[in-house]
């Protein structure tokens, strides 16, 4: 079994934090989910105990529920500059549990979100969790978005930067020629079609494991590669 699939995305919110605004894009980001992997869906709320994680379903068919939009907005209504959304998939025993964690800070403070998922989540399917980051990026106009396994932080070459793991998406027009190491470079479009990232694969053949020597070595020369051409940011420039 391989460890648990992360993905980090970065960036500004655009809004003023509000409960709606904050669900609505998490809605969003949820049909992306869904139609990526049929075990990202099902969201609940998370409690304070297993009982109150039991107690209230995030979306309906057309968007968030009345009654999780309360219960937020009464639990976040003293949190001003930083507002936390944490849900989970309702699973935790059987080997399909997921959750999503929004860490929404106000500009221009750089805002979190991270998904976290067993690693059969997109079972083979790299292109599957490549939609995913395409819609992270989409959506919240990221800075760059992340998928690696929860080991692999401490495989990554830079501390100060983010791994390339699985796959990493960067605000950067990327060529086989810059990086001849990656298995795919994927192009994000923008609105008007033109191109604004590059998601960077190392591995397409399964999903990515940081207990595998092959992985871990394609990801790490990727990172390297990047770094000698100052292509892969700090976190502190994010």
């Amino acid at each position: 079994m391989n460890n648990p699939i992360e993905m980090t995305a970065h960036f500004r919110a655009t809004g003023h934090l509000k409960v709606d605004e904050i669900l609505h894009e998490l809605y969003t980001f949820s049909m992306v989910l869904a139609s990526a992997s049929p075990k990202l869906t099902g969201w609940l709320l998370k409690g304070k105990s297993k009982q109150e994680a039991f107690l209230y379903d995030v979306f309906e068919t057309t968007g968030p529920t009345p009654a999780a939009t309360a219960v937020l907005n009464e639990k976040l209504k003293n949190d001003i500059e930083t507002r936390i959304v944490s849900m989970w998939n309702g699973h935790d025993d059987d080997g399909d549990g997921a959750s999503i964690k929004y860490f929404g800070r106000l500009r221009p403070a750089v805002s979190l979100l991270t998904l976290n998922a067993e690693s059969d989540a997109f079972a083979d399917d790299w292109k599957a969790a490549v939609e995913v980051v395409k819609g992270a990026v989409l959506l919240w106009n990221s800075s760059s978005v992340s998928v690696e396994t929860s080991g692999y932080s401490n495989r990554k070459v830079f501390k100060d930067r983010p791994g390339i793991g699985w796959m990493l998406y960067l605000p950067k027009v990327l060529t086989a020629q810059q990086v001849p190491e990656a298995r795919a470079l994927v192009p994000v479009l923008g609105a008007d079609k033109k191109q604004i990232g590059t998601i960077v694969v190392s591995v397409t053949d399964a999903p990515f494991s940081d207990e595998n020597p092959e992985h871990v070595k394609v990801a790490n020369a990727i990172e390297i590669r990047l770094v000698d051409q100052d292509l892969l940011p700090r976190y502190a420039d994010l």
